[in-house]
């Protein structure tokens, strides 16, 4: 059995909802798989998934209350390996280089990273994997220096490539045993910041969903009002305000529309003036952050699903939204074409464009048949591409190879992993007659 502890800045969260995915599905395939988070849970119990609440039970909080607990793992892991203690310890503070604040959270990450390590040690874990690579994976790095572990990433992009040296991302592609990507743009930033050397670390693991949890919904040919619907964190590289501005247009062309936002975030109160400012509060509804299950609930009315980000990794939502058969229009950046090809999958636009949004959905509006045949190909694209199952086979495959599984294991993990999945031929089958 492999036995893996990841490692993300906060667990549960609904924004990271496939992290919990992905960790659930590992354990149906024989993984001994734990959760350590930096922060707590972005809810309170009461508003999780059943999912969620037992994820959260099991969970260790790196930054819980308690200096008791703090001095004793430091004096734990001073004791048994103090040379490693203080060469970590040196290595965190020198990432801060001159910067007097940087060098501070050097400190914060050392002291958090002596907390994973003494939680692996109880556990009896030896190598850590981290979702994105950001502090969490700074955490990583400081800890595979002060412990005898081994450490991983997945990185999503693309805003660990925003600012590459406050991310350190030259040192943990040298420090980390191997690097996952959810798709090749990731991948290829990757490989600009590294020596061909490093390259055979690169692995590209993508996401997915479950498609029988997002199953095809009950288009409608004459929808009156025309829903469109939007579901990711209100933050500026989301570019809500653009699609806003793009319903606006509708509305002045005379469009009965209707346009939902799922999401909370910073920018919501400067959405929600931009909304009444144009006379829209009718037409735009908030829904705020919405748990799994009711999202699929929001789905199944929608009649089209926008997203007019900056700046995306490869959009889980629109996963989800795809298997659900709902048309997408989206944009022309980094990962998305890797998910959506534009005209075959869904819609592509240039980013920041709100009238060639606006087009973009007229047209959808304006073609049932369209919108019908985009959904169908969208949903033939997750099953053939995007499919959980299957993705998650390719990623076990790669921890299995990369952690050394021995080919016994290897075997009974197969065995298992078909036992798990017993919907896998159904959903094969769906592929064949859709493709």
């Amino acid at each position: 059995m492999i036995r893996l502890a990841y490692l993300v800045s906060q667990y549960p969260a609904v924004s990271h909802t496939f992290v919990l995915r992905e960790v659930r599905a590992l354990r149906r395939r024989g993984f001994h798989v734990r959760v350590a988070t930096i922060n707590p849970p972005d809810r309170d119990p009461a508003n999780m998934t059943d999912e969620e609440r037992q994820e959260a039970r099991g969970a260790f909080v790196v930054k819980k209350p308690g200096l008791g607990r703090l001095v004793a793992a430091h004096a734990s892991a001073l004791v048994r390996h103090p040379y490693a203690y203080f060469r970590a310890l040196r290595f965190a503070l020198g990432l801060g280089g001159t910067d007097a604040g940087q060098t501070l959270w050097g400190v914060f990450y050392f002291v958090e990273a002596v907390l994973v390590t003494e939680w692996m040690r109880r556990e009896g874990f030896t190598h850590l994997h981290v979702h994105f690579a950001t502090p969490a994976a700074t955490v990583a790095m400081v800890a595979e220096r002060l412990a005898p572990i081994t450490w991983s990433v997945t990185v999503h992009g693309p805003d660990e490539f925003y600012d590459v040296s406050a991310n350190h991302l030259s040192e943990k592609i040298a420090s980390a045993s191997f690097l996952c990507t959810i798709g090749s743009f990731a991948r290829s930033q990757l490989m600009k910041l590294s020596p061909q050397e490093q390259w055979h670390k690169f692995e590209v693991t993508p996401l997915g969903v479950d498609p029988s949890l997002f199953y095809p919904r009950a288009a409608r040919d004459h929808a009156d009002p025309f829903e469109i619907l939007c579901v990711g964190r209100l933050v500026p590289a989301k570019g809500q305000h653009v699609l806003v501005a793009a319903v606006d247009h509708l509305v002045r062309e005379g469009r009965h529309v209707l346009l939902r936002v799922v999401g909370a975030g910073p920018d919501e109160e400067s959405l929600r003036r931009d909304v009444e400012a144009r006379g829209m509060e009718r037409v735009v509804i908030f829904e705020g952050a919405v748990n799994q299950d009711r999202i699929r609930t929001l789905y199944a009315t929608a009649d089209a699903f926008a997203l007019a980000s900056f700046a995306e990794g490869i959009p889980v939502v629109l996963m989800e939204a795809m298997a659900m058969t709902i048309p997408c229009v989206t944009t022309r950046i980094t990962g998305i074409p890797e998910l959506i090809r534009d005209g075959i999958d869904g819609l592509l636009v240039a980013p920041s464009d709100d009238v060639a949004l606006a087009r973009a959905l007229s047209r959808l509006i304006d073609d049932p048949a369209l919108r019908r045949g985009l959904g169908a190909a969208g949903r033939s694209r997750v099953l053939e591409c995007y499919d959980l199952d299957r993705n998650t086979d390719r990623l076990a495959e790669v921890f299995r190879r990369r952690l050394g599984a021995p080919d016994a294991e290897r075997t009974d993990a197969k065995i298992a992993d078909a036992a798990a999945a017993p919907g896998r031929a159904v959903v094969k089958a769906e592929l064949q007659l859709v493709v």
